[in-house]
């Protein structure tokens, strides 16, 4: 299996492990039954594209192992989630959420501009869509919050 490819799907995997701790934290801690509902969903929406995901490595014969994930940690990307919940702060929560979106997105734009094989482009390109969509999704509510402080 290509090397290349190897990593970029790591790398897929670990944006996907980071949106779901950050959304299972957000869950938690958020009081907003809407806002609850919501990253309750995206958590396992993520959590079923990481398992498609590890699926595609394990048919071409590779596993996914951390360790050999381009950054080697996390990102973090939703680091501050805690914070802003502490806040209790709606716009500064979904703020979080998106920047941790943005992160996501820009993973799936660089993944979709390889030379990804057979199968495994559709489902990428799917999952783009989904990670665009929830991260359009979480801006608007952000937009709305805004406006009603």
């Amino acid at each position: 299996m290509d090397k290349e490819v190897q990593s970029t799907i790591h790398h897929l995997i670990e944006r996907c492990k980071d949106g779901a701790k950050g959304y299972k934290t957000a869950a938690e801690d958020i009081e907003d039954k809407d806002l609850k509902d919501l990253f309750r969903k995206y958590a396992v929406q993520r959590d079923s594209m990481i398992t498609e995901l590890q699926d595609q490595l394990h048919k071409m014969g590779a596993t996914d192992d951390e360790s050999s994930s381009i950054e080697g940690t996390l990102h973090r990307a939703f680091i501050d989630i805690k914070a802003a919940l502490t806040s209790k702060d709606r716009v500064r929560v979904l703020e979080e959420c998106e920047r941790g979106e943005d992160y996501a997105v820009k993973a799936y734009k660089e993944a979709l501009d390889k030379n990804l094989p057979g199968e495994l482009k559709p489902i990428v390109q799917q999952q783009y869509q989904d990670v665009k969509s929830a991260h359009d999704h979480i801006r608007s509510l952000r937009d709305a919050a805004k406006a009603n402080k």
